[in-house]
């Protein structure tokens, strides 16, 4: 088994997207079996990746992308954020989350800390950034508390409050 973290390349961005989406979309299916909405929009990932100090990367397993990562990384402050990770759909449970978590820690040994965020239903995740990556719940947005750097999620779903409820995870680092 060969495995690299690697910046996103041009030719492998249409991919990490559907990838990413497809990724998102089933952890919401598998709490919610008949949810039909689109939980990880393509504007909301270009969002990501056009943010100051952004940085995209791939997972590269035996040669095809299996998963990957985008971080936004401040320099001055050195408090990072996690704005999304992924392991493709299918092929979950074999430690490659792990092993992206891994590598972007190593590429940032200056972080302070790092931040990030998950849906209130998604078990999988939460037990990942808690039990695997050693990250704390520090804060939970929802309709009595609501996330300050977010738009309203009325706006953003307008026909669901599944996505209202927040977890928002740091990592303090050594």
């Amino acid at each position: 088994m060969t495995f690299k973290l690697i910046p996103l390349a041009p030719k492998h961005l249409k991919q990490f997207k559907k990838d990413m989406q497809e990724s998102f979309q089933q952890g919401a299916v598998d709490e919610f079996s008949d949810i039909n909405t689109e939980i990880l929009p393509e504007k909301d990932i270009d969002n990501s990746l056009s943010s100051n100090g952004s940085f995209a990367y791939g997972a590269i397993l035996d040669g095809e992308l299996v998963g990957g990562a985008v971080v936004v990384i401040s320099n001055e402050t050195q408090h990072n954020h996690l704005d999304f990770l992924y392991v493709k759909t299918g092929i979950h449970s074999k430690g490659l989350g792990r092993l992206i978590w891994s590598s972007i820690e190593n590429l940032y040994p200056d972080t302070k800390v790092w931040e990030t965020h998950t849906p209130y239903f998604d078990k999988r995740n939460i037990h990942f950034y808690v039990n695997k990556c050693g990250f704390h719940i520090v804060e939970y947005y929802n309709k009595y508390h609501k996330d300050p750097n977010e738009k309203e999620d009325a706006e953003q779903f307008p026909e669901t409050d599944y996505f209202a409820d927040f977890f928002r995870f740091e990592k303090k680092m050594k």
